[in-house]
């Protein structure tokens, strides 16, 4: 494996690590994760085999920069640098928010010639968690005013729907801080939603490149009835829901439908 720093458009340094030989494939993350996150890694070591993987991390996180202002549009400006690193063509898997982040991509680039999309969290109806319209910029006051841990805290119980007192038990954990740490990037998540976390269906329709959306079986109802819009939404889109499966997701469930879908022509 070998790390590299892909130049983004707006001159942001991008850390890449790459491995494997084959065809190009981009991993995309989603919240709280880089691309040393033990999902991304093991996804990355799964497909290495029969792809060329890059496992970069998103700006803001990791080995790359963050150059402000921050906009939705830079990010996917980064992917897009990546595909171009990866050869000028790939084939790109997002998971949760990354998700999200990979279909907007999609819809205006090309380059990207495949897609596979773990459980994009958009609130398609009643089941889904009420979010202020305006979270993105909540989040990223609470940072500016130094409150990292309440940014975090607020994401996990009003995205994520961790229960408060669960929530209140994380702070003790070494981890916590790593939260902290990327609390930033949280508004960037809530900002690739877009406001209260609608569908863009305009722009999903816009999706021209083979995709396959994923889903976990025992993954929230809302969460389960987002990938069923998300497929009708993308033209021609191939859904399938994989069984005993939460959002977290296990990497052994996940690769195999990666491989075949992938692979196939």
């Amino acid at each position: 494996m070998r790390t590299d720093a892909v130049k983004s458009a707006d001159g942001t340094l991008i850390a890449c690590d790459v491995s494997g030989e084959g065809p190009a494939v981009v991993l995309v993350q989603g919240a709280f994760s880089d691309r040393r996150h033990p999902l991304m890694t093991a996804i990355a070591g799964g497909l290495a085999r029969w792809f060329t993987v890059h496992n970069y991390d998103r700006r803001g996180r990791g080995g790359s920069g963050d150059t402000q202002p921050y906009a939705v549009e830079r990010e996917i400006e980064d992917l897009a640098a990546v595909v171009e690193a990866a050869g000028g063509s790939a084939m790109v898997f997002g998971g949760s928010s990354g998700a999200a982040l990979a279909l907007e991509a999609a819809a205006v680039n090309p380059s990207i010639s495949k897609l596979a999309v773990w459980e994009p969290p958009y609130h398609v109806d009643g089941s889904a968690p009420a979010l202020p319209l305006d979270f993105a910029g909540q989040l990223a006051d609470l940072v500016v005013m130094g409150l990292r841990g309440e940014a975090v805290e607020r994401f996990m119980v009003e995205a994520a729907e961790l229960p408060r007192e669960a929530v209140a038990g994380m702070r003790a954990h070494p981890a916590w801080a790593e939260m902290e740490a990327v609390a930033h990037t949280l508004a960037y998540e809530a900002a690739v939603l877009g406001p209260g976390n609608a569908l863009p269906a305009e722009r999903l329709a816009r999706v021209a490149q083979p995709t396959l959306v994923l889903n976990g079986a025992d993954s929230a109802a809302w969460m389960v009835h987002a990938g069923a819009a998300v497929a009708a939404a993308v033209p021609g889109a191939v859904r399938r829901v994989l069984e005993d499966q939460t959002h977290n997701v296990a990497p052994e469930a996940l690769v195999p439908e990666l491989l075949e879908f992938f692979v196939t022509a």
